[in-house]
C-alpha cells in the first residue's frame, strides 16, 4: 500500500501541476469524448500514491461527467442508459471491490497495461464497425461496468459501445455522462465504505474536478483549430508514456 496522503504535504508547484494537467486533461476530453482519465493520473500518481489514483480520480470525474450530463441533458438516451447500468452498475461495484484488494504494484501494472493497451484497442474499435442489439448493450454494459471499477480512463470503451448501439452526436455525449455520474457515485461510496477513500483525498478529487471545469468550454473554440490526426497522435503519445511510466513503477 501507498503510505497515508496528506494534502498538506503537497507542494505549490505539484499542485500548480496537477492542475495544469487537469484542464489540459479536460480540453483533450473535450476535443475526442474521453481522454481525461487517461491523461491527469499520470501526473497525479508520484502525488497521492499509485493505489489512491482510482479513488481520487472518481471524484474528480463526478465534476467533468456532471457538467457534461447538465449540458446535454436533453439529448441523453434514457433507455440506453438503463440497458447499460442494469448490469453495469452492480459490475462497477464488484470491480470497485476487486480494487481495493490490490496491492500498488499491481494497481500500477495494471492501470499501465491498460493504458498502453488503450491505444491500438481504439483504433481497432474505431475500424471494427461493430454493432449492438439492445441486449448486447445490458451484456457489454456489465463488462465496462466492471473495467470502470478497476481502473480509470476507460471512458472510450463507453463511447463505443454507445456508437455500435445506434447512438450518433450529442445523445452520444449526453448518455456516456450520466452513466459515468451514475458509476461514480457508486464507486465513491464504495471506496468511502472500505476506508480507501479518506476527507484528504476526497479533497484532492474535489479540486481536480473543479480545474476541469474551463476544459469544455475551451475544447469547443480549439475544435475548429486543431486538425483531428494533429490531436490524435499527441494524445496517443502522452497516453503510450504515461502508461510505459505505470508499468515501469510496478516493475521496479
Amino acid at each position: 500500500m501507498d503510505p497515508a496522503f496528506q494534502l498538506a504535504d503537497v507542494s505549490a508547484a505539484q499542485l500548480v501541476l496537477i492542475g495544469a494537467a487537469a484542464l489540459g486533461g479536460s480540453v483533450l476530453g473535450g476535443l475526442a469524448g474521453y481522454g481525461t482519465g487517461l491523461v491527469v493520473p499520470i501526473f497525479l500518481a508520484p502525488v497521492v500514491g499509485v493505489a489512491n489514483v482510482v479513488p481520487v480520480m472518481a471524484v474528480g470525474m463526478i465534476f467533468a461527467n456532471g457538467s457534461r450530463a447538465m449540458a446535454f441533458w436533453r439529448d441523453i438516451h434514457w433507455p440506453h442508459a438503463r440497458r447499460v447500468l442494469l448490469f453495469g452498475l452492480p459490475a462497477c461495484v464488484a470491480g470497485a471491490y476487486s480494487y481495493t484488494l490490490l496491492e500498488a504494484r499491481w494497481v500500477a501494472l495494471l492501470l499501465g497495461g491498460f493504458f498502453v493497451a488503450s491505444v491500438p484497442l481504439r483504433r481497432a474499435l474505431a475500424r471494427s464497425g461493430w454493432a449492438l442489439g439492445t441486449r448486447g448493450v445490458a451484456a457489454a454494459g456489465a463488462g465496462f461496468g466492471y473495467l470502470n471499477g478497476t481502473m480509470t480512463g476507460v471512458g472510450m470503451l463507453l463511447i463505443s459501445l454507445l456508437m455500435a448501439a445506434g447512438l450518433q452526436g450529442a445523445a452520444v455525449i449526453g448518455t456516456d455522462a450520466i452513466i459515468s455520474v451514475i458509476m461514480g457515485f457508486a464507486k465513491i461510496a464504495l471506496f468511502g465504505g472500505v476506508a480507501r477513500l479518506d476527507a484528504e483525498l476526497a479533497l484532492a478529487g474535489v479540486l481536480i474536478g473543479l480545474c476541469t471545469a474551463p476544459g469544455g468550454f475551451i475544447a469547443r473554440r480549439l475544435l475548429a483549430r486543431i486538425p483531428l490526426k494533429v490531436h490524435t497522435a499527441f494524445m496517443d503519445a502522452i497516453v503510450l508514456a504515461g502508461g510505459a511510466s505505470f508499468l515501469w513503477r510496478g516493475l521496479a
